[in-house]
């Protein structure tokens, strides 16, 4: 979904993909190549002997590979029930060569595109129907009620982050957790047929918080980001709801100062002052 990397990050990926697609018996097919922030994850389909899946390669400093984003795929294989679209994680391998760790997963290959490609920012209107809106708010309620202790959002970086980046004396204290995806944005959902991907970092949050990133990543389209608010207005519209979109705002904003979703800053200050009006 993110744009290829810098030359020596690409090729070290491509070489360690192979490596991986040896391993688990699976042959690259076609050119596609889906990259992840900064060439951090690389995946191609693949053909195997049970047939087409996905192969997904994530890459790490060797003494950061491991822990919760290495094994939240395989918790969600796990855990997340049937009313949850996903990928099903078929093998998996870790690794460390050099300086880096790798972890392989092969999926079942999932044919409808993610509804955006290179980036999480809705930039025009999704042609999406009434099932597929039901089928993300059944979704969202089935993974809330998982229980988990897994974290994807800590009360201490609230605590921090929140008044620095909001620019307002805050109450901080999360009114209500549960479970979350974690990173809900529109390059990880799929149509016209529903799939959630990427489970790297779903776990406990502040309660609306994924309705809430996804509301915010659309603010760029009108119409869409309305359309949240009527389809998961029962999430949204509530003091949990509202806290959670000062989390996501918090949170984005920060990336700003990075010089990531630049385009959102501006409606994202205008909807904190709806909130804290």
């Amino acid at each position: 979904m993110y744009s290829e990397p810098e030359p020596d990050t690409a090729r070290r990926m491509r070489g360690m993909h192979a490596t991986a697609a040896a391993a688990l018996n699976a042959t690259p097919t076609g050119s596609r190549e889906a990259w992840g922030w900064r060439g951090r994850t690389l995946g191609r389909t693949v053909a195997t002997a049970s047939g087409e899946g996905w192969l997904r390669l994530v890459s790490a400093p060797a003494d950061k590979a491991g822990g919760k984003l290495w094994e939240g795929p395989q918790e969600a294989e796990r855990l997340m029930p049937p009313a949850v679209p996903r990928p099903r994680l078929r093998e998996r391998r870790t690794w460390t060569e050099g300086e880096h760790g790798y972890l392989a997963e092969l999926y079942d290959k999932i044919t409808a595109s993610t509804i955006t490609t290179h980036e999480p920012i809705l930039r025009e209107a999704p042609d999406l129907n009434d099932a597929w809106w039901d089928e993300l708010r059944t979704a969202l309620g089935a993974i809330a009620a998982v229980p988990s202790d897994r974290v994807a959002v800590r009360q201490e970086y609230l605590d921090r982050a929140m008044p620095q980046y909001l620019g307002i004396p805050i109450n901080t204290k999360v009114p209500t957790w549960t479970t979350a995806h974690g990173d809900l944005h529109w390059a990880n959902l799929t149509g016209p047929a529903l799939t959630v991907l990427d489970w790297e970092g779903w776990g406990i949050a502040p309660a609306g918080y994924d309705a809430a990133l996804l509301y915010s990543y659309s603010l760029l389209v009108p119409d869409t980001a309305a359309e949240i608010r009527r389809r998961l207005g029962h999430i949204l519209d509530t003091p949990a709801g509202r806290f959670a979109e000062l989390v996501v705002i918090t949170e984005l904003l920060q990336t700003t100062t990075r010089g990531d979703n630049l385009d959102l800053e501006e409606p994202l200050r205008g909807r904190l002052s709806e909130i804290i009006a």
